[in-house]
């Protein structure tokens, strides 16, 4: 079975990476079959056929996956070893061989060792930035009147760490679908996808905050993150500077456009109107490094280094106007 992590990480390195199919199927185990099905298929949420043959192992599948990631927390010396889990196996009913049982937590380990990869850990955000190397993410909230009424929405901001080219795009609540249609917007207008994503450890991203970097991402975010073939870190707990470029954001688009900011029918021209400010200030606006260009000039050259944004298989939510 291939799990929605490694499939992140077989992707990142045929798609983005270049890598041999031949190359993958040796550093996964996987046949070189396997890999091009759910590449060819465009596949980021793997599904498969139920088998005719049910292995033995599969109704204690969930119970060993479980205590293989209960003992992976423990201290070496409390630990059980597989020969051990494999007799606690045999206590509850399971009459298969320990070879599979061994295979199984062979795969297990692999799947978290590809998936610590893509949480960040042990890696650090650099005070500066190449082209198309990563993006920042962040929610606020802000106020506008719809409808003829004064609304308080949350907003979500991307900027390009590079370039500074920044997206603005509101909604009612801070839901997947919301998270997921605001990637879908903004990838096309900022023109790709970087390498990577800085996100806090917002709620609809990580499940569980562990030491250092680690991190229970989310499944349904990592299924956006492998479609679009991109890194997710997330900042340490109260590291904000960690994102700093996105932290000022928020405050600056509360005076560049929220404080003139006229009314709106509908949400969707507010979303319009957002998108057309941000892209008038690209041009307007000087970026902080580079003085002698502007935004618009800077992402104009970041733009061939970020992968082109797919977005036909992303869904995008019905939204309330």
């Amino acid at each position: 079975m291939i799990d929605v992590a490694l499939l992140s990480v077989i992707r990142r390195w045929r798609l983005r990476d270049g890598m041999a199919i031949r190359e993958i199927a040796r550093r996964t185990g996987l046949s070189r079959n396997t890999i091009r099905k759910y590449l060819n298929n465009g596949v980021t949420d793997p599904r498969y056929p139920q088998r005719k043959s049910l292995s033995k192992l599969d109704d204690f599948a969930d119970k060993l996956s479980l205590w293989l990631r209960t003992e992976s927390r423990k201290g070496r010396k409390q630990r059980r070893n597989l020969r051990q889990i494999y007799t606690d196996l045999v206590s509850l009913g399971y009459t298969g061989s320990y070879d599979r049982v061994a295979a199984f937590a062979r795969d297990w380990r692999q799947v978290q060792h590809e998936a610590a990869k893509t949480t960040g850990r042990g890696t650090f955000v650099p005070l500066s930035f190449a082209p198309g190397e990563a993006f920042q993410f962040d929610w606020s909230e802000d106020w506008a009147v719809i409808g003829g009424e004064r609304i308080k929405l949350q907003v979500a901001q991307f900027k390009l760490s590079y370039s500074r080219a920044f997206l603005l795009r509101a909604y009612p609540l801070q839901t997947h679908e919301m998270l997921f249609d605001a990637h879908n917007h903004a990838f096309p207008v900022l023109g790709g996808v970087p390498r990577r994503g800085i996100y806090d450890n917002m709620k609809t991203a990580v499940d569980r905050i562990g030491k250092g970097k680690e991190r229970d991402v989310n499944l349904r975010f990592q299924v956006m993150v492998s479609h679009y073939v991109f890194d997710a870190e997330f900042c340490n707990a109260a590291a904000g500077w960690e994102k700093g470029q996105i932290e000022k954001n928020v405050q600056d688009s509360r005076h560049r456009l929220w404080h003139g900011a006229p009314a709106f029918e509908t949400l969707a021209d507010l979303n319009r109107w957002l998108e057309q400010r941000c892209i008038t200030l690209w041009s307007e606006l000087s970026h902080p490094e580079q003085r002698d260009r502007t935004i618009a000039e800077v992402r104009a050259e970041e733009q061939s280094c970020c992968r082109a944004a797919e977005i036909t298989r992303c869904a995008r939510p019905s939204l309330p106007m």
